[in-house]
């Protein structure tokens, strides 16, 4: 097994002092520590590197998370797929603002109090017992409840995110392959969230319920706002010939530009609509493709042959 230490760090990085420079001097110099991948066990004290504030310690065997309180200066911390069970010695990083830790073993989300600037947290795919789930310590989440802005939470066998109502700042929930199954209980987490602009619920038996993203888009004000979260909402018709694809967010978009209750009639929006309703796949397509767009997955060709041979093929879980 490996120790990660300052003199492994200096060998690694092939430092070359220049004259009458140490090698604790060059070690001030390192921003960024990436070792990945090499049966890194433990961490030894890394006060030496003043300055360091990336490291990179995913794919290896580290079971706690140890001698990092020197490096205050840490803002994004990689600890995905080790061994750790606790979070644990991570307070004194005052500036840590994207923390991962998934692919762990950690039954409980805690010991991140005080770190104000943290908006992100990923810890998805715990490896839990057999029927355990996911955690939330309330002291942490009270402290993260101003900063943190990301959240990935995903297939943790979660069946209640009540817990979570109190991260005010919160606009992006990763809830991916969970328990969740009642709409109501995501209605009223939604009530709280105020600035909560996607979730993404993919795998949870409540996407099995009829018209839910429906349901919740009109119970959140963030989520219902389509011209905020740039999001693109295919609606097929399939009366006749190839099925068309009405893009609500532009519809919004040209409605709130356009100025309506001075510059634009009622006529003229019932005629925007109806020219967005008639629009060919062909086109809806070259929009699809636009850089602004927000959803990675239409981009891909094998989802975009789907989208024209199926007429009612909304994808469930994103919304």
């Amino acid at each position: 097994m490996v120790r990660l230490t300052v003199d492994l760090i200096a060998k690694s990085s092939n430092l070359k002092p220049r004259k009458e420079e140490t090698i604790a001097q060059c070690l001030k110099k390192i921003t960024h520590v990436n070792f990945s991948d090499r049966n890194i066990d433990s961490i030894d004290d890394l006060s030496l590197c003043k300055n360091l504030s990336v490291l990179y310690l995913y794919d290896n065997r580290i079971s706690a998370i140890t001698n990092l309180n020197y490096s205050t200066n840490l803002t994004h911390l990689y600890l995905q797929n080790n061994c750790i069970s606790c979070i644990e010695n991570l307070r004194s990083l005052k500036r840590l603002e994207k923390l991962y830790l998934g692919g762990n073993y950690i039954a409980v989300v805690e010991g991140l109090e005080g770190l104000e600037e943290l908006r992100e947290l990923h810890v998805e795919s715990q490896r839990l017992p057999l029927g355990e789930k996911l955690l939330f310590d309330p002291r942490t989440l009270r402290s993260l409840a101003k900063s943190l802005s990301i959240l990935n939470i995903s297939n943790n066998n979660i069946d209640d995110i009540k817990d979570l109502e109190m991260l005010e700042n919160l606009n992006h929930l990763i809830a991916v392959d969970n328990q969740l199954v009642h709409v109501k209980d995501l209605e009223l987490l939604l009530k709280k969230l105020m600035k909560l602009w996607k979730m993404d619920l993919n795998g949870n038996p409540v996407c099995l319920k009829p018209k839910y993203r429906d349901k919740l888009i009109l119970m959140s004000k963030s989520l219902g706002n389509f011209e905020t979260i740039h999001h693109i909402v295919p609606v097929y018709y399939p009366q006749v010939g190839k099925p068309k694809v009405v893009f609500f967010s532009d519809a919004q978009r040209y409605l709130a530009s356009a100025n309506p209750s001075s510059e634009c009639s009622q006529e003229d929006k019932t005629k925007i609509t109806e020219d967005m309703g008639n629009m060919s796949l062909k086109e809806s397509e070259s929009l699809v493709t636009k850089s602004d767009i927000h959803e990675p997955h239409l981009r891909n060709p094998k989802v975009k042959e789907h989208l024209s041979e199926e007429k009612e093929s909304v994808q469930p879980g994103v919304i």
